[in-house]
């Protein structure tokens, strides 16, 4: 059975061994991390370069063509103050181009705090790091969509 802390200065040298977070690399000194968002989902890999994204073969630019898309996906580096300073490579599928945008930055960020570990405090500041759950609802019989009901006509 554990045992019963009498005080508080007990329970504060309790936990001495917090968590810590180390460098995670392939045998190419790459970091890998997988982002979710809607049914999308975003392989990626994060190395030292000069900012160059390149998503499923193609540039960023090409693949994104939106600018606010582009913008979501350069979040990280903003917030951890890295622009320019990791190449990455990437392969999304599933879902359309926003739900890809938003996997590709929470893979961005998980796979900056694997090559970077001090950069978890701002990434999960700004809630990069946390997976946004949101789905979308499934459509029930009986309904036009997921709660839209049918057109009423009183005769």
């Amino acid at each position: 059975m554990a045992e019963v802390l009498q005080s508080l200065d007990a329970l504060s040298t309790q936990g001495e061994d917090a968590p810590v977070h180390v460098q995670k690399l392939d045998k190419f000194g790459r970091a890998y991390a997988t982002g979710k968002r809607k049914d999308a989902v975003a392989r990626v890999w994060v190395r030292p370069g000069t900012g160059k994204i390149t998503v499923n073969d193609r540039a960023v630019e090409v693949y994104f063509a939106r600018p606010v898309l582009r913008l979501i996906i350069n979040q990280p580096f903003a917030a951890a103050a890295r622009e320019g300073a990791y190449d990455v490579v990437c392969t999304v599928s599933g879902g359309g181009l926003s739900g890809q945008a938003g996997a590709l930055r929470h893979g961005i960020s998980r796979a900056l705090t694997y090559y970077e570990p001090e950069l978890r405090s701002p990434l999960k500041k700004g809630g990069f790091l946390t997976r946004d759950s949101r789905v979308v609802e499934r459509k029930k019989y009986g309904k036009a969509k997921a709660r839209r009901s049918f057109q009423f006509s009183k005769r």
